[in-house]
């Protein structure tokens, strides 16, 4: 068996973007049953970034595994003092590979050396294995919100961490 190989770049190819959009609306579809709602947020998250209407520093990688996208996340701007990590996507292939944690270690160096103090991130509590690697990497729950949205009924999840 061959090794497979990850490799993390800046989010600057053609085909990117779009890949962003397609891979979370398929992935969430499959593993989730949630409906386009949740691929129209993906596609205004990413159309806000590539148009870069947000003031201060912001980037985005693309995972690759073999050479293949695999992962995604995103390092935007919540407020002057803190980050907003998002869209974080490993592809479930690609997992056990490192992906995730590689990920969310670029976003939280990029948010250091572009002087946030902290970093937030939202998401849902059905998402385990993304809970289990925040946690890893230092964020802590901060609150909780019931919502139906992608047509369930969600708990939304505030996290954070000072950087």
């Amino acid at each position: 068996m061959t090794e497979r190989t990850a490799v993390v770049r800046p989010l600057d190819r053609p085909g990117d973007l779009g890949w962003v959009v397609q891979a979370h609306g398929e992935f969430y579809d499959r593993e989730f049953g949630w409906d386009t709602d949740f691929e129209a947020l993906v596609c205004r998250i990413v159309a806000d970034y590539a148009d870069g209407k947000e003031p201060g520093p912001q980037a985005a990688w693309i995972a690759e595994v073999d050479g293949r996208r695999a992962g995604c996340v995103f390092c935007v701007r919540a407020d002057d003092r803190t980050a907003k990590l998002r869209l974080l996507l490993v592809d479930p292939a690609a997992r056990g590979l490192g992906v995730g944690a590689r990920l969310i270690g670029e976003c939280l160096d990029f948010a250091r050396e572009a002087g946030y103090e902290a970093i937030t991130l939202w998401t849902n509590d059905v998402l385990g294995s993304a809970r289990r690697l925040y946690q890893r990497h230092g964020f802590e729950l901060t609150a909780e919100d019931p919502h139906h949205s992608f047509g369930h009924d969600l708990t939304g999840q505030t996290w954070q961490r000072r950087l």
